[in-house]
């Protein structure tokens, strides 16, 4: 191979030829306007909320200026000693430990008893277990909190088999219980539909060799199914996870954090901090949960990741 050629061909691999310079300078010019306003209301405002929480930054009104000073952990050091954040942490552990593990359980059985044990009138299940997630969240917690009044219509069909419902939402034993399962009722959908497409995806000739082993239903489930359900297992626990730590809504219609506290929450936290004017403050008990977040994805990762 002569010189001459060596050195056109290290010529072309050092430098693009003249029309992908041309396409990469349109793909950037075309993706621009995104970059643009990513960076202006995602990227800027997360820089601005990580500053925030390293300042006790307050305003108790809208005529009294904004009071900065830099305080660079005094406000995680501080909301460590919280009693109130403290027990707004262990209610939402409460929320996410239970509702978490029983959405995923309810979810499973009903993606597997549509995808084997009903075959007719599927669709007509699927669209009434999945209408509840593309329904209001603030609606379906008025419906809820009617329900669950002393007198409402749980209390009464309790009360017609002779037995007395307790009042739910003013109770502190019942108040956590009955937000997690008006979310399990709401976001099951939503998990179901996920498994049920894993579960459609799986292979039959695999399951038809067990069969034909001998292996019974709760073998097949154990060895096959869970395993190579793995995948979508972690997506839907991941998802799930995410929007179970923060959780508000329910609260903030249902029981206003109430009573005594018991269905505080960490988001409920920020919000009433902020409400106070407690800029700063709030914005490390939002970080708190962030890292909170993330430290349960990655132990979920590590434990439903596909084994190598």
């Amino acid at each position: 191979m002569s010189s001459t050629s060596t050195g056109v061909r290290a010529a072309v691999r050092g430098r693009a030829p003249a029309w992908r310079r041309r396409q990469a300078l349109a793909a950037w010019l075309f993706a621009l306007p995104f970059t643009l306003l990513f960076a202006a209301f995602m990227v800027g405002p997360l820089l601005a909320s990580v500053g925030l929480s390293l300042t006790d930054m307050t305003s108790r009104d809208l005529r009294t200026p904004l009071a900065v000073r830099f305080v660079g952990l005094g406000n995680f050091v501080e909301l460590a000693g919280d009693e109130t954040f403290v027990r707004a942490i262990g209610n939402t552990v409460y929320f996410v430990g239970v509702g978490v593990p029983l959405t995923v359980a309810v979810a499973l059985l009903l993606a597997l008893a549509l995808n084997n044990g009903i075959n007719r009138f599927r669709s007509l299940f699927r669209v009434g277990f999945y209408t509840p997630v593309v329904t209001s969240i603030v609606a379906i917690a008025v419906v809820w909190k009617y329900i669950l009044e002393p007198d409402g219509l749980l209390n009464q069909g309790l009360g017609a088999i002779g037995i007395g419902g307790p009042d739910w939402l003013n109770d502190t034993r019942f108040a956590m219980p009955s937000l997690i399962l008006l979310a399990m009722w709401r976001n099951m959908g939503t998990l179901m539909i996920i498994f049920l497409a894993g579960l459609q995806g799986l292979p039959a000739d695999v399951y038809e060799a067990a069969r034909m082993d001998g292996a019974n239903a709760l073998q097949r489930f154990r060895s096959l199914t869970l395993p190579l359900l793995r995948p979508t297992l972690l997506l839907g626990c991941v998802l799930i996870s995410v929007y179970y730590f923060q959780f508000f809504e329910e609260a903030f219609v249902m029981t206003e954090g109430g009573p005594l506290e018991s269905t505080l929450s960490i988001t409920y936290f920020t919000y009433n901090e902020f409400g106070y004017g407690n800029y700063g403050y709030a914005s490390a008990a939002s970080y708190v949960l962030a890292i909170a977040i993330g430290l349960v994805t990655l132990v979920q990762f590590r434990l439903l990741r596909e084994k190598g």
